[in-house]
C-alpha cells in the first residue's frame, strides 16, 4: 500500500510508525517544512514543502491562529497536487492537524483514507482554562468565544477524516462526542529496554562535577522553561529545598523559549524571570549545586534521568511528556502534579508520589520524604517501570497497536467530506 505522512517537523509522533510500514514494504512518502530537500530516512520519502511568506494582513485577533494554518494547508496543498500530478496517490493519509497542513488533502485525494493524531481540543472551562490563576489573563467573557475559534482547525479536520488516534485518554476525551467515537487511545511507544535503570550510570556537568547515583541528585526537565510546565512553582520551592538539603543538587533540563501558555514580557525568558524572583532567598553556596543543562543529547538526557534520587514533574492539565513515561521506565521515584492527565499515568503511592501543583511547601516535603526513604523510592520506581512496560512498551504494546489502527483505517471505505458543525 501507499502511506503518506504529513507534519511540520517529521517525524515527531510518527518517528516509529512510519519506519514500521516502510519495513513491512509498503511504499511511505512523509510531507514535512524540516527537510530543504528530498532525502531518505529509514526507509520513508521524505519531502519538503515551503510556506511563502506573506506580507502583512490586518485579521481579528481571534483567528490569526487560524489564518496561519490555512496559510500552512495552502502551501501543503500544492505540494500534494504536484506528487499526485508526478503519479503518487496514496491509500492512507496520516497527519498531524495541530498546524493546519491537513485542510485541503481531501481536495487532492478524495479517495484517500485520513487518520489525524488528536493531541487536543480546546476546552474553554476550569480546569483547560483558568487553572493557573496567576497566569490567567482574566479575560473570563471572551476567552470561549476566543478557543471556539481556535477549534475551527479541528472541525475542519475532522470533517474529511476517517479516524484519530490520541496517546493519552485524557487527551481524546477533550474532543467533542462525535469526534471522540472515532479517537483510538494508543501512546507513542516507550522504548522499554533502552530506558533501563544503570547503577553505573554518571552525568558530567559542563564546567562542574561528574555524578554518579552515589550523589543527591533531584531532576526536573521541561521541553522550554515554562509556568504550563509548573517551573515556577518549582522555581519557588528552591530555596526551602536547597536548605533542607544541603548536599543534595539540582538538575534543571529545558530551553528558554515558550511551548504552551502564555509568552513572557518582551525580552525576557521565563527561566530567567524565575530565577530573578528567587535568587536573592538563595545563598551563593546553595545557588553552586543548582544547574541548568539546557537542551542535552538524549543519550545524556538517559544518563541524567538513571542517577536522579527523585524527580520533579508538574504540568497544568494538558500533554503529558514524555520525559515522564522515560523516567518511570528507568525506575525513577517521582514526584508529580496532582492533575488529571498524570493521574493516568501514575496512582499516588504505588508509582509516584502526587503533590497538590500549587503546594510548593508540599512538593518539599514530598522530596525530602524520598530522599530519606530508600525503601519507598526502590519501590515506587520499580512498579512505576512495571507499569510503563506492561502498557506503553513500544515494541511490545503501542507499535502493534499503531500499526493495527493503519490496518483498520485502511481497510475502511473512504468517508466524504462533510461541511463542519462549528
Amino acid at each position: 500500500m501507499k502511506f503518506l505522512f504529513i507534519h511540520q517537523n517529521f517525524p515527531g509522533q510518527f518517528k516509529h510508525l512510519a519506519p514500521a510500514l516502510a519495513a513491512q514494504g509498503h511504499q511511505t512518502v512523509a510531507l514535512t517544512l524540516r527537510v530543504d530537500k528530498a532525502t531518505t530516512w529509514q526507509g520513508v520519502r521524505v519531502l519538503p514543502y515551503m510556506i511563502a511568506r506573506k506580507t502583512g494582513q490586518s485579521v481579528h485577533p481571534w483567528l490569526v491562529d487560524f489564518d496561519t494554518k490555512v496559510t500552512r494547508a495552502e502551501a501543503c496543498f500544492h505540494a500534494a497536487v504536484k506528487l499526485r500530478d508526478a503519479g503518487f496517490t496514496p491509500d492512507v493519509i496520516i497527519t498531524h492537524p495541530g498546524w493546519g497542513e491537513s485542510l485541503f488533502l481531501k481536495d487532492v485525494w478524495p479517495d484517500a483514507r485520513i487518520g489525524l493524531y488528536c493531541e487536543l481540543y480546546h476546552q474553554p472551562d476550569y480546569p483547560h482554562t483558568g487553572f493557573d490563576p496567576e497566569f490567567h489573563n482574566g479575560t473570563t467573557n471572551t476567552e470561549p468565544l476566543r478557543l471556539r475559534m481556535k477549534n475551527i482547525n479541528n472541525h475542519f479536520s475532522f470533517a474529511m477524516a476517517d479516524a484519530g488516534i490520541s496517546p493519552t485518554k485524557f487527551q481524546a476525551d477533550t474532543f467533542p462526542a462525535s469526534f471522540r467515537d472515532r479517537i483510538s487511545v494508543c501512546f507513542d511507544g516507550i522504548n522499554t529496554d533502552k530506558l533501563v535503570p544503570n547503577e553505573t550510570a554518571s552525568f558530567a556537568v559542563e564546567d562542574g562535577p561528574t555524578l554518579t547515583r552515589d550523589d543527591e541528585i533531584i531532576t526536573f526537565v521541561n521541553r522550554n522553561l515554562e509556568p504550563y510546565r509548573g517551573y515556577h512553582i518549582f522555581m519557588r520551592a528552591l530555596p526551602r529545598l536547597l536548605k533542607e538539603r544541603p548536599n543534595a543538587r539540582v538538575l534543571i533540563v529545558g530551553g528558554d523559549e515558550t511551548s504552551y501558555g502564555a509568552r513572557p514580557p518582551k525580552g525576557k525568558t521565563w527561566k530567567q524571570i524565575f530565577i530573578d524572583e528567587v535568587r536573592g532567598q538563595i545563598p551563593d553556596a546553595d545557588w553552586a549545586r543548582v544547574h541548568y543543562v539546557g537542551r542535552i543529547p538524549y543519550d545524556r538526557f538517559v544518563s541524567l534521568l538513571q542517577i536522579s534520587r527523585v524527580h520533579v514533574y508538574l504540568t497544568y492539565p494538558f500533554v503529558l511528556s514524555w520525559s515522564l513515561f522515560e523516567t518511570m521506565s528507568v525506575e525513577g521515584a517521582i514526584v508529580a502534579s496532582d492533575t488529571a492527565p498524570v493521574k493516568e499515568l501514575i496512582t499516588h503511592d504505588e508509582t509516584g508520589r502526587l503533590v497538590d501543583f500549587f503546594d510548593r511547601d508540599a512538593l518539599v516535603d514530598e522530596v525530602c520524604m524520598l530522599l530519606d526513604d530508600p525503601d519507598l523510592r526502590a519501590r515506587l520506581g520499580r512498579a512505576a517501570r512495571e507499569h510503563v512496560v506492561s502498557r506503553y512498551d513500544l515494541a511490545k504494546t503501542c507499535l502493534p497497536q499503531q500499526l493495527k489502527w493503519v490496518s483498520d483505517l485502511a481497510a475502511m471505505p473512504p468517508s466524504k467530506m462533510t461541511s463542519p458543525c462549528i
